[in-house]
């Protein structure tokens, strides 16, 4: 069993979706854990949900004055944190003709200004032999229609792995990303797609997944412990794709 006791972890957009489902796995596995969230009834929400071992701040990781914020809010809660989880993200997609400059700002706020911001202003609360855990995707991988900003975006997240990995080495605090491929969850719910439009994604990706199931968000909570975890010691500037192998190799 992975031994998270006496960790306290900081977890982006932990109200929902893979970042509730790896508050869960975290507090399971011994961890005090600080979710953030944009909406104050869905942080107190989910906080009473999780119980004893869980703290919760309300925290916008597209906008720049509370991500410079940040650390304040952590610091009246803990001293320190030996885990960070920026997780917090959405995607919308469009084709290229109808990208406008509000599409494109958005997701780079959040994704990219918005993870590298987190990470800036949470290590002088990180001890040294922490974890930080980014979360790319398997859009990076695959040329998708209608992706452009979104997989732009993320492929800056997974160029943060390396860059901030050879930065991080020195005051050993180890960094790794997981990469989510089809899962379910609410992920949509802050997309510009109709209802319509999401059942024709998924009925068109579900074939191409050898597993033949989209996975769970407990699925990537449980790698995203891994990489937390003193068991991946050796881990350092990787990704590790939890897809059900998509897309299917042909």
């Amino acid at each position: 069993m992975i031994n998270l006791t006496g960790k306290t972890a900081l977890i982006t957009g932990g109200t929902s979706g893979i970042g509730k489902a790896t508050a869960i796995d975290f507090i399971e596995n011994g961890a005090k854990i600080i979710i953030t969230g944009r909406n104050q009834h869905t942080v107190n929400e989910t906080i009473n949900e999780l119980g004893d071992q869980a703290y919760g701040i309300v925290s916008d990781s597209g906008k720049m004055s509370d991500l410079l914020d940040l650390g304040n809010k952590i610091k009246s809660i803990t001293p320190y944190i030996d885990i960070l989880f920026v997780n917090a993200g959405f995607g919308k997609y469009a084709p290229i003709e109808q990208i406008d400059e509000a599409h494109f700002d958005e997701q780079f706020n959040v994704l990219v200004k918005g993870t590298l911001f987190t990470v800036q202003q949470m290590l002088p609360l990180m001890k040294e032999g922490g974890a930080i855990i980014l979360n790319t995707s398997i859009v990076t991988e695959i040329g998708m229609s209608n992706s452009s900003v979104y997989s732009a975006a993320k492929s800056a997240v997974q160029s943060f792995v390396k860059t901030f990995a050879s930065e991080l080495a020195s005051r050993k605090i180890k960094i790794n990303a997981v990469s989510p491929g089809p899962i379910q969850t609410n992920y949509f719910d802050r997309s510009n797609l109709s209802q319509e439009q999401i059942q024709n994604m998924a009925g068109a990706v579900l074939p191409q997944v050898p597993l033949a199931r989209f996975g769970q968000p407990s699925e990537v909570a449980k790698v995203v412990t891994f990489l937390a975890s003193d068991a991946s010691s050796f881990m350092h500037g990787t990704e590790v794709f939890v897809d059900g192998g998509f897309p299917k190799i042909k």
